[in-house]
């Protein structure tokens, strides 16, 4: 098997401030153990436990707009991939506006994630 790794796929089309782009990605690695701990019983893979064991590796790639955001959402969804997709509310940045700008793939196996974000840009 490969290393274990989490991917943040951030939108660079809207021109955030760094800060916000830190924060959006910590919002979108979190999500996955905030979530899994909420259920009743959480159960890990072991690819998840390598990772929550481990050094917690990640990996932040960017994409160009909203589109190419939800396409490799979607194509992580379709190979059966945990993914977190974040939507800020708006209240500091985007007038108000609802928007979507990053997610997590993974924690997971590089073999099952690379298929997905492996041609994408690193930021």
């Amino acid at each position: 098997m490969s290393g274990v790794k989490q991917m943040i796929v951030m939108r660079r089309d809207l021109k955030m401030r760094r800060g916000k782009e830190i924060a959006q990605g910590s919002h979108a690695s979190i999500s996955f153990v905030t979530r899994r701990l909420n259920q009743k019983s959480p159960k890990f893979s072991k690819a998840e436990k390598e990772w929550l064991e481990g050094s917690f590796a990640k990996v932040c790639v960017k994409v160009n707009s909203e589109e190419e955001l939800l396409e490799v959402y979607q194509k992580a969804k379709d190979a059966m991939l945990e993914v977190h997709l974040i939507t800020d509310s708006g209240k500091t940045e985007f007038d108000g506006v609802p928007t979507k700008t990053c997610l997590a793939i993974g924690p997971d196996y590089s073999d099952k994630i690379d298929p997905i974000t492996g041609d994408l840009t690193l930021l």
